[in-house]
């Protein structure tokens, strides 16, 4: 294959890359509702956990696990910063109703 052609599978698996991501926020805010309807806490440091690992599991390499967590540490302080902030927005929406 040539570099031109490497480079254009890295962006259609970046565009994959974002619509997954983009899936996986609109499902942790469906749990945030979730949760807020039923006044419990949004996070838990357990689940992170959790998922820290699932993630050591799945991965085949070529990075290495610690790797793969810190990106995933990242993705997940981001969610819930933003499903955070939209909840806050829907509430504020709903209190002017």
């Amino acid at each position: 294959m040539t570099i031109a052609a490497l480079r254009r599978k890295i962006d259609a698996l970046d565009r994959q890359l974002v619509a997954l991501l983009s899936r996986r926020g609109r499902c942790s805010l469906e749990i945030g509702r979730l949760k807020r309807a039923a006044g419990l806490r949004l996070f838990h440091h357990a689940r992170e956990k959790e998922i820290a690992g699932n993630v050591a599991r799945a991965n085949r390499g070529p990075l290495p696990d610690r790797v793969l967590q810190e990106i995933f540490v990242h993705i997940l302080r981001h969610t819930r910063t933003a499903v955070r902030a939209h909840l806050r927005r829907e509430r504020r929406a709903a209190q002017r109703r």
